[in-house]
């Protein structure tokens, strides 16, 4: 019935949390998303932006994927629907209420190629032992990316979970104020790594950072 209402106007359940605050779930035009107070976490634009990366990586030698920030798993269901992917993936995601929300509203659930972890990224990232061959970082709160996140040592230690010809993936920014932050760790990540693409207003919003190694 809510998916049905949804194309005359959107449902909405709202659901608070400690780390993210007020969470939206949204039924509209027939499709479930997650948002924040002003941001898509999930199934929406967020999720197109991903795929618009993903695209861009190639995927075919790709065994093992680690997901830092896994929101409402969008794009565990754009890896595995649009893309075949059915190797290993581990996700990481913070708030408890959201990896809840992810098992309840979108059917996330840990299985033999997938395995969710709550902890926080950075100190994951820190005391990893696994390398894996695509790293997707998609840490927002609300519209920011917190500053942790844009550091070099969280850079060096994403660097060192990375297989020796890993690729990384990250949805790196939507504020304009944010960009010079971006712009200083692209400088950085050049010194790292062979290659460093970078594609502005992604649907129009956001900044993704792609990387390659030889």
């Amino acid at each position: 019935m809510k998916q049905l209402l949804s194309y005359i106007y959107p449902v909405t359940k709202t659901i608070e949390s400690k780390y993210s605050g007020k969470l939206e779930i949204t039924w509209y035009n027939g499709k479930k998303h997650l948002n924040s107070e002003n941001a898509n976490y999930s199934y929406g634009s967020l999720q197109r932006i991903l795929k618009y990366g993903l695209e861009k990586t190639e995927l075919a030698n790709v065994k093992s994927i680690l997901v830092l920030g896994m929101g409402g798993g969008s794009v565990i269901k754009t890896l595995r629907t649009d893309f075949n992917y059915n190797n290993t993936i581990e996700a990481v995601e913070l708030d408890p209420v959201i990896i809840d929300i992810a098992k309840s509203e979108f059917g996330i659930i840990e299985d033999q190629h997938l395995k969710i972890h709550c902890a926080d990224a950075f100190t994951f990232v820190k005391t990893n032992t696994t390398t894996f061959d695509l790293i997707i970082v998609d840490l927002y709160i609300d519209l920011s990316v917190p500053d942790k996140f844009l550091s070099t040592e969280f850079w060096d230690n994403v660097l060192n979970s990375k297989s020796s010809k890993g690729t990384l993936l990250f949805n790196a920014s939507v504020k304009e104020s944010d960009m010079v932050k971006v712009e200083n760790l692209v400088d950085y990540l050049k010194t790292k790594v062979y290659k460093v693409d970078i594609y502005k207003k992604v649907n129009n919003t956001n900044t993704i950072i792609i990387t390659s190694s030889l």
